[in-house]
């Protein structure tokens, strides 16, 4: 198949976080919301609403409480367990239309199809069309979908099909006018397309390219000189050439890192090791998704960036005696590096975890004085706690105190919505 015959799509559902709030709590319908990040510190979703209340993305959250208070926007803290499982579905969704080599999840809220072997079969705006509206009646979270040659010409495309209301949600770049595309991407900043930063944003203006189209109509081989070769595959992709394909299987990863700050200053030995137990519960349950093992593991803790008194920011890791997954071999390996860079006397305000070493769990060798038994009884262990957390959360099951509501260092999450999804106390209730 030539490059210039690929089609790509590009599903991305509209405010995300927002979005998923509003399926379980249709007041905040029609109403300016915003959702903050860890600890209640900045906004990352916003409504249309709040958009056109001019909110910006990733604003300090203390500097437009007037705006807050004058408008009445709805305030809500992150909730992840939520917007998780919601991507899942809308994940799975996407998987009955098209084949599992034929889709790229990008991000939570976003995922690649790769529509080249249906375009005979189907009117491609129609099965968009069909896409949207399944969402949307199994979910009810709405969604754009954007259809073009290439993947960065889809990515545009969907960012037309937000921007103008008349699209109705899709916007097919292949079927279009051409007059009309044009015109659309006469429009649309530069800065808007996919990969294009601020500098790059800045060097591109400098030379004219103050447009999409601008970039369209550039020459690749100009554009490879003054920048680089990935920006030649930007302007090839816009163009309708096809230069980066569909990613079936997602890069191994070369680390797992858990952290959080927390929501007020902490002293004591205790609560710090109670927060390393939960991030290490983490680590190790994408550790076990991703089917690796790790032989390292590494621990820091650190007083605010931002403190007028003395800094302190330790950090050390431990070689375990081998690769593995066994939740209770890495904390106690992660609790005895905070024993060794404890210091009393410093006000902590964040800590994290980092699983290094990493290698699929399919090529380990068990060492020849490897016990076997013992090892396939932890095994065991972690694959039932795995099981208990799945099915009721992180918070139903932990090794030592971890889960305390009352602890001061959990992350702020004052406005936090129930976990709908995955907590049986939390369920919604019909009466």
């Amino acid at each position: 198949m030539k490059a210039e015959n690929k089609v790509f799509a590009l599903v991305d559902v509209n405010n995300c976080y927002v979005s998923c709030e509003r399926v379980f709590n249709p007041k905040l319908n029609q109403s300016p919301v915003v959702v903050l990040s860890n600890n209640d510190g900045c906004v990352v979703s916003r409504s249309q609403e709040a958009k056109d209340l001019g909110i910006k993305m990733a604003v300090p959250v203390y500097q437009i409480q007037d705006l807050i208070q004058r408008h009445q926007v709805q305030v809500l803290s992150s909730n992840y367990a939520l917007y998780t499982e919601m991507s899942r579905r809308f994940m799975n969704i996407l998987g009955l239309f098209v084949g599992p080599e034929d889709r790229e999840i990008y991000s939570i809220d976003e995922c690649f199809l790769d529509l080249t072997a249906y375009q005979d079969l189907f009117d491609l705006t129609a099965y968009a069309e069909q896409i949207k509206e399944t969402v949307w009646k199994w979910l009810g979270l709405p969604c754009c979908v954007g259809i073009g040659r290439s993947k960065t010409e889809a990515k545009i495309a969907n960012h037309l099909a937000k921007k103008n209301a008349y699209l109705n949600g899709v916007c097919n770049l292949i079927d279009m006018d051409p007059c009309s595309s044009e015109l659309l991407l006469s429009q649309t900043p530069v800065s808007e397309v996919w990969g294009v930063g601020r500098n790059h944003t800045k060097a591109l203006n400098q030379l004219g390219i103050q447009h999409v189209l601008d970039l369209i109509e550039a020459h690749p081989k100009n554009i490879r000189q003054k920048f680089s070769v990935v920006m030649e595959k930007t302007v090839r992709e816009l163009q309708g050439i096809s230069c980066i394909d569909i990613e079936q299987d997602t890069p191994r990863k070369q680390q797992i890192l858990s952290s959080r700050s927390y929501g007020q200053p902490v002293y004591e030995l205790e609560d710090i090791k109670a927060s390393i137990r939960l991030y290490i519960s983490r680590a190790v349950t994408r550790l076990r998704e991703d089917q690796s093992l790790c032989r390292m593991v590494g621990v820091y803790i650190q007083t605010g960036r931002f403190n007028n008194t003395e800094k302190y920011a330790p950090y050390t890791a431990i070689t375990l005696n081998e690769h593995t997954d066994d939740l209770l071999t890495i904390t106690q390996a992660a609790t005895h590096a905070v024993e060794k860079i404890f210091k009393a006397g410093f006000k902590y305000k964040k800590a994290g975890v980092v699983l290094m070493e990493l290698i699929p769990k399919q090529s380990f060798v068990p060492d020849l004085f490897c016990d076997m038994s013992q090892r396939q009884a932890r095994e065991k262990l972690s694959n039932t706690v795995g099981d208990i957390q799945k099915r009721f959360g992180h918070h139903f099951v932990s090794l030592g105190l971890s889960q305390n509501e009352a602890s001061t260092w959990r992350m702020k999450q004052n406005l936090c919505s129930p976990a709908y999804l995955s907590n049986w106390n939390e369920l919604l209730r019909v009466k």
